[in-house]
Formats: structure tokens, C-alpha cells, sequence
């Protein structure tokens, strides 16, 4: 029943999948982050208390979102390596940190230049979800540091899935921390109803799924070179090499 299961865990098999699903991931992402960003920019009405200057929530939005989920896969894939010592899991943690720490970064700004309009400050310092955000962009920074300093490879997947693993916690104050403190930041009104005009929450629930796509391509590709990077040495990485088609 799990044949499958184990046979994607497999690093030449994975490789292989990979380059095959990475277009149909980039191709509709790419298109439906061009739709929601015509929406977004030229059709959706401005909002009546913010005016033009929410649309920056079409970029910021689905980058902080990315910026957790990239978190989530980075430290269930350190957990799954640790638990199960599956090497693909260290790969896929290892290929989503600078993902997540990019997405993160945009997400800081985008939330800085929107601020500044809405609160008259680019950052809040007492603000817990601008703090707790940053903690996140330290934790990636972190956690690719340690990876760096540690030569060996299996000594450094260990060391940095369990860094990867405790920073969850700062993932949940994150999602919650501006229901649980007083916060500048706005609360959850994506999924609420009444909270957004309906073409604009279309516009936005596009641009979610685009980034989502564009991050899956993203993360399947840096997969894929780091797959490389760590059986370099092994036979399958050597006739791939030296086949006629090359490394495809």
C-alpha cells in the first residue's frame, strides 16, 4: 500500500518526479498570479477607509502566509528525517529555509510600507506580530547558519531539525498574535464573512493559490539541487552524468 510512498522517498526517483511536476506548478502559478494581479491593481474597487494604498495586500498577504507554511514544511520535514531517518526529509527542510527566509523578508516589507500610510510608522517595535515575524526571518537566518557551520552533512541535518522543530513554537504566536495581544496589526478577515467585498477576496484568494504554485515549483527545483548536491557521489548521479541526455 505504501510502495508508493517509499519509492518517492527515493533520491533518483524524486529527482526525476520533480523536474516533471515543477512546470505544471510554475506554469498556472505564474498565470494566475498575473490574473490576481490585474485584478487586484485595475478592477477591484478601493477600499473605503484605506483607500489605493491596500492593494499591497495582494503581495503581503500570501507572502506571510508562504512565510509560515515554508516554516511548517522545513520543520515537519527535520521531524520525519530525525523520526523516520528518511535523508529526502533533510533534503526537502534544507531546500525550503532560504524559500521561507525570501517570502518572509517580502512579507516584513510589504507589511513596512503599508504600515507606514496606515499607522504613520514603518515598524512598531512593541507590536507583536511585526516582532514575532522578524523572530521568524532569525529563525531561517539561524537555521541555514548552523547548517553552514557543520561539515558533516548528517550532523548537520540533526542539529538544524532540532532548531527547526522548537522554532514552531514562534509559528503559532505568529498565527495568533494578534488575537492573544494588543496588536496594530489588523486580525484574521480573509475568512470571515462580511469582512471584505467580494471581488476583492477573489482577487486575493487567486493571488494566495498563485504564490502557493510558484512556491511549489520553487521548492521541487531547490529540492532537486540539493538531492544532487548530496548524492554527488553516488552511481546513479554518475551515469546520469555521463548518459547521453545528461543530468535532464
Amino acid at each position: 500500500m505504501w510502495t508508493w510512498f517509499h519509492k518517492l522517498a527515493s533520491p533518483p526517483h524524486f529527482y526525476r518526479t520533480a523536474a516533471l511536476l515543477s512546470p505544471w506548478f510554475a506554469v498556472p502559478g505564474l498565470a494566475l498570479i498575473a490574473w490576481g494581479t490585474w485584478q487586484g491593481l485595475f478592477v477591484v474597487p478601493m477600499d473605503y477607509q484605506q483607500g489605493d494604498a491596500f492593494r499591497i495586500i495582494y503581495v503581503h498577504v500570501p507572502s506571510a502566509y508562504l512565510s509560515l507554511m515554508a516554516y511548517m514544511i522545513m520543520a515537519t520535514g527535520g521531524a520525519i528525517g530525525l523520526i523516520w531517518r528518511m535523508k529526502l526529509s533533510h533534503a526537502v527542510a534544507a531546500a525550503a529555509a532560504p524559500i521561507g527566509a525570501a517570502f518572509t523578508f517580502l512579507a516584513l516589507a510589504t507589511g513596512s510600507i503599508w504600515g507606514r500610510p496606515m499607522w504613520g510608522t514603518w515598524w512598531e517595535w512593541g507590536d507583536p506580530r511585526m516582532m514575532s515575524e522578524l523572530i521568524l526571518l532569525f529563525l531561517y537566518f539561524g537555521y541555514m547558519a548552523l547548517r553552514a557551520a557543520i561539515d558533516d552533512t548528517a550532523k548537520a541535518d540533526k542539529a538544524s531539525a532540532v532548531l527547526a522543530i522548537v522554532g514552531v513554537v514562534n509559528v503559532v504566536i505568529v498565527h495568533f498574535s494578534v488575537e492573544w495581544w494588543s496588536s496594530l496589526h489588523q486580525g484574521q478577515t480573509v475568512f470571515k464573512r462580511g469582512t471584505m467585498d467580494a471581488d476583492m477576496k477573489t482577487a486575493l484568494l487567486i493571488m494566495i493559490l498563485g504564490f502557493t504554485l510558484l512556491f511549489g515549483s520553487m521548492l521541487l527545483r531547490r529540492i532537486r539541487t540539493e538531492v544532487l548536491y548530496r548524492e554527488r557521489r553516488t552511481r546513479w548521479v554518475r551515469d546520469m552524468i555521463l548518459s547521453p541526455k545528461g543530468g535532464g
